[in-house]
């Protein structure tokens, strides 16, 4: 081990993805001695300061050495390589026990997953992350506008409100790192419920160029996503969803301000963000 190894350290599983990174980030700028953990550290790129070390939530005692030290255990419920429910729960749990951990958060899978059935049911103190459609969806469109300037998805007038994957890192770092958040379980959200139309308005000011919207039938979606490559129960999942967004999904509330002490970021900052990701290349 480095010389983190006997420091309060916490621990980002899922350290490359979305939240996992923000997590990382967000740990890394208040001040704490972040070990961000991956299958393959070759491929991790963090900043100076993060400790970056092998491990595989489904290789349990691949864990042992990674979790010296740790205070703060940052989870992710689906196998990293496969996407099927990690059923190694009560070992991560049994785990992380041994090593005095603290407390556990965990990155919620969309249910009751086998992962987070054991988190909830250990002795550790335990905080559930559940957000919303992630802003950072919206690069899925980006490949489109640059081409011909459109966004062709089904459910134009769906609306969501989505939330920026900043401000799921910083609740997730503040739940993982300070006391009183025990038990709880965090429902996130941006500030504003917007619907497609909204966000190809808001990231065309961005880009400084306007955006179509096309609305797909749901066999034309289904088409487009199968191309795409996605698998049928991901198909099914976005239909339902999509097709009927929970309140959930659509009802903006303060989670964000509640529990870092500042407003949830907008989507307009967002797409300011990443403005470039959405031009045309010369």
């Amino acid at each position: 081990m480095t010389n983190n190894a006997n420091a309060n350290v916490h621990l980002v599983t899922g350290a490359t993805g979305t939240v996992g990174r923000q997590t990382v980030l967000e740990l890394l700028s208040r001040g704490h001695a972040v070990r961000a953990l991956t299958r393959d550290p070759a491929k991790a790129d963090f900043p100076d300061g993060v400790e970056v070390v092998r491990g595989d939530l489904a290789d349990p005692a691949s864990l042992v050495p990674a979790l010296e030290g740790v205070v703060g255990l940052h989870l992710i419920t689906f196998d990293g390589g496969l996407f099927a429910p990690l059923e190694t729960g009560p070992d991560i749990v049994g785990l992380a026990t041994e090593a005095g951990v603290r407390r556990i958060t965990v990155l919620n899978g969309g249910g009751d997953t086998p992962l987070q059935k054991a988190v909830q049911a250990g002795g550790i103190a335990w905080t559930v992350i559940m957000p919303v459609e992630f802003m950072a969806n919206a690069l899925e469109w980006a490949e489109g506008i640059r081409a011909d300037d459109t966004v062709r998805e089904p459910f134009v007038g769906r609306q969501s409100a989505m939330v920026h994957e900043g401000d799921i890192g910083a609740v997730t770092a503040v739940a993982l790192s300070e006391d009183g958040h025990g038990g709880r379980t965090y429902l996130i959200t941006g500030p504003e419920a917007l619907t497609i139309q909204d966000k190809a308005d808001t990231l065309a000011r961005a880009r400084g160029r306007e955006i179509e919207v096309v609305e797909l039938t749901e066999a034309q979606a289904v088409e487009q996503w199968r191309a795409a490559g996605q698998p049928e129960e991901v198909i099914g999942f976005l239909l339902e969803v999509y097709g009927n967004t929970p309140p959930e999904g659509r009802t903006p509330i303060g989670t964000v301000a509640e529990v870092t002490g500042r407003p949830a970021r907008t989507f307009a900052q967002w797409a300011a963000e990443h403005a470039d990701a959405f031009r045309p290349r010369s």
